[in-house]
Order: C-alpha cells, then sequence, then structure tokens
C-alpha cells in the first residue's frame, strides 16, 4: 500500500530562498502551460508536452525534467480525481504562487547516511538537511516514486511516497458495525461513542468568527481568515486521526472485520434543515473512512462497505423494518416486538450484522 512520509528541511536562508523561488517559478509555469491548455483545449500530458515544453524551458529557466514535472502537474490539475484519466474541462485551472511540486529521481535524491537530499532548485543543486520521526524514517526504506516539496508558514517540507508492504488479513468472524454521524461523529456496535458537541462547538465559534471576518473585508482580516481556514482543517483531520486509530485498535483487539455504511453521495441525496447545512458539508465522513481504511490495511483488518437502506429502522432482535420504528433523531423502539435503544448504535449493530467478512479490503456487501 501507499503511505506518505513526511520530511522537514532545515535550509540556510540562500537554500530557503533558492527553494521558494522554485517553487514560485514553478508554479508560474503551471499558469503559463494552463492557460495555453485551455486556449487551445488540450489536456492530456503527451500532447501539453509537444505544445508547451521548448516555450517552458525558454520562458522560465527550468530543467528539463523540472519542465517535464510542470506539465505532468497541470495535465493531473485537468483530470478527475480516481476516474482513470477521465478529463474535467469545466473551468480554468490556476495555481497557487508557492504550491507544491513533484520531484522525481533525476532532480531529487536522497542521501540517507547523513540525512540530506541533494535537490534541483532555479540556483542550482543544493544539499539539505532534513529531520524526521522515527515512523517515517522506517518508511523512508520503502521510498518509491515522487515527492513534494512544499512550503507552510515559512518551512519547507518533502512528502514521500512510499510502498509498505501489507500484512495478510486476519481471519474474521464478524465485524464491528460504525455509524458516522453529524452530532456523534461515529457510534459503533458496541455502544461506544466518539461525540461531536466539542467539534461542533469549535466549528460554530469558528463559522460565527469567518462572518464576521469577511464583513470587515480589511487586509489583516483576510490573513486571519486564511489561519483560521488552515486552522480548521487541521483540528477535523486530527479528530478523524485519533477516531480512527481508536476503531482500528478496538478491531484489532477483538480479532473483527470494520463495517461502514456506503455513504457515497450523501451530500446530494440528504436533505436538511438550513441551520444544518454548514454542519453536514463541512465535516469529513470519507477523510474520517479513508483514515481507518489505511490505518486497518497496516494492522490487517478488513473493512467491508454495506448498503445504508434501512440500517436505522431495522430492529437488531426481531427484524421487523419499519419507518415508525424510529422514534426521533437518537430513539429507536420497534413497534413489533418493542426493542428500544439509542438509533445509532441500533444502525451500528444493523451495519455490523451486513457486513460480509472475510473479504479483501475493501469489500462491498450490497445484502
Amino acid at each position: 500500500m501507499k503511505l506518505t512520509a513526511q520530511v522537514k528541511l532545515l535550509p540556510t536562508p540562500e537554500q530557503a530562498a533558492a527553494l521558494k523561488r522554485t517553487l514560485e517559478t514553478a508554479n508560474a509555469a503551471c499558469d503559463f502551460v494552463s492557460a495555453r491548455a485551455w486556449n487551445e483545449q488540450v489536456f492530456k500530458k503527451y500532447h501539453l508536452h509537444h505544445l508547451c515544453y521548448q516555450d517552458v524551458r525558454e520562458r522560465f529557466g527550468l530543467s528539463a525534467q523540472m519542465a517535464v514535472r510542470v506539465i505532468a502537474k497541470v495535465a493531473d490539475a485537468y483530470t478527475h480525481p480516481g476516474h482513470q484519466g477521465k478529463l474535467d474541462k469545466k473551468r480554468h485551472r490556476k495555481f497557487k504562487p508557492t504550491g507544491s511540486i513533484a520531484y522525481d529521481d533525476r532532480i531529487l535524491s536522497w542521501r540517507m547516511d547523513d540525512t540530506t537530499v541533494s535537490i534541483w532548485t532555479m540556483g542550482g543543486r543544493q544539499r539539505i538537511p532534513f529531520v524526521c520521526g522515527e515512523r517515517q524514517w522506517e518508511m523512508l526504506a520503502a521510498r518509491q516514486g515522487e515527492s513534494d516539496l512544499s512550503v507552510f508558514r515559512g518551512r519547507f517540507f518533502l512528502y514521500a511516497t512510499c510502498e509498505v508492504e501489507e500484512p495478510d488479513p486476519i481471519e474474521t468472524t464478524e465485524a464491528l458495525g460504525v455509524d458516522l454521524g453529524v452530532k456523534n461523529i461515529a457510534v459503533d456496535a458496541d455502544g461506544e461513542i466518539h461525540s461531536a458537541s466539542h467539534i461542533n462547538n469549535v466549528r460554530y465559534r469558528h463559522r460565527r468568527l469567518r462572518a464576521k471576518l469577511q464583513a470587515t473585508g480589511t487586509p489583516s482580516a483576510k490573513r486571519k481568515l486564511k489561519r483560521l481556514s488552515g486552522k480548521e482543517r487541521r483540528f477535523a483531520k486530527d479528530t478523524n486521526h485519533r477516531i480512527s486509530k481508536q476503531i482500528v485498535a478496538k478491531a484489532k483487539g477483538t480479532k473483527r472485520a470494520i463495517a461502514f455504511e456506503d455513504l457515497s453521495g450523501i451530500r446530494q441525496r440528504v436533505t436538511v434543515r438550513r441551520r444544518q447545512r454548514a454542519t453536514l458539508h463541512s465535516w469529513a465522513f470519507y477523510q474520517l473512512r479513508q483514515f481507518v481504511e489505511y490505518k486497518a490495511k497496516r494492522a490487517g483488518i478488513p473493512v467491508v462497505l454495506v448498503n445504508p437502506r434501512n440500517t436505522s429502522r431495522t430492529c437488531p432482535e426481531c427484524e421487523c423494518v419499519d419507518k415508525a420504528n424510529r422514534k426521533s433523531q437518537s430513539e429507536f423502539s420497534c413497534v413489533a416486538c418493542g426493542f428500544a435503544g439509542f438509533a445509532d448504535h441500533i444502525a451500528a449493530i444493523n451495519i455490523g450484522r451486513r457486513a460480509a467478512v472475510n473479504q479483501p479490503n475493501v469489500a462491498r456487501a450490497d445484502a
């Protein structure tokens, strides 16, 4: 499986200036190529290369391989992610001045013996020390493919793609059903609840502050808006990481697969009140599931996606399916046998029972 190792570069001030100039020049070249692509309606990498390669080299002073990486970045930007090369030509793509740039082994080499990288910049090749955690160091031994150079608040990072061997999936006879939601981020079939109250409070506070800053409209307010956006995104990501780690640890400890509802397109299908709309659209259901999936793969835990139909209306005792079983957002009470409980917990039990276990990651169960 592919994972990403983050390492922090420790450049001198002169090297940092060279790295920044490289990102700025490469992204300016991306804007140039993107404009040509849009005007000529040519978007595939092969055709863009023949259209722009020479001009990019002469106009921006990039090395041969950096020019190739720039053209590849533009071609990727006009491609639907996960759609096997399907083009997305609905809008003209523009690039951030210091957006990340992919490096391959022709313009970046790793020297693990003295923890440095040799990296191409607009100021020539630079040898720059790097630091990383123990886990990232182990992953770098399996480094394979490209590494992205990125800058955040004046600090430079490399994100290296690593091909880590997956363990064989463990034998399971049951699945730990997990119900994802807005009021409770996740509730599992054992009844453990990961509440969203603190998260929703933080999100609401950020939303009010965002509206106030947008109304102010001054340069300092805009800078604060940008910082606020990154802060909320990092908060959500950290929360999803912690919850996913707990879910995988529980499944591994009890030798169970993990089962989710297949929530593809939930934002388009679900109708909510206006006050709830921002909450629904701002929480990353898919990100949480992604984090669980990759952590589960590393632990050898199968992950199964099931059909979400009636999971919260089905009685786990008598299997009666009735809309009336769902008394409220949080309350379940079976009209046939009287079995009652917390609605999200009931849904998680049903999700776990629907899951077809002993299938490869990630499997789908349409039962």
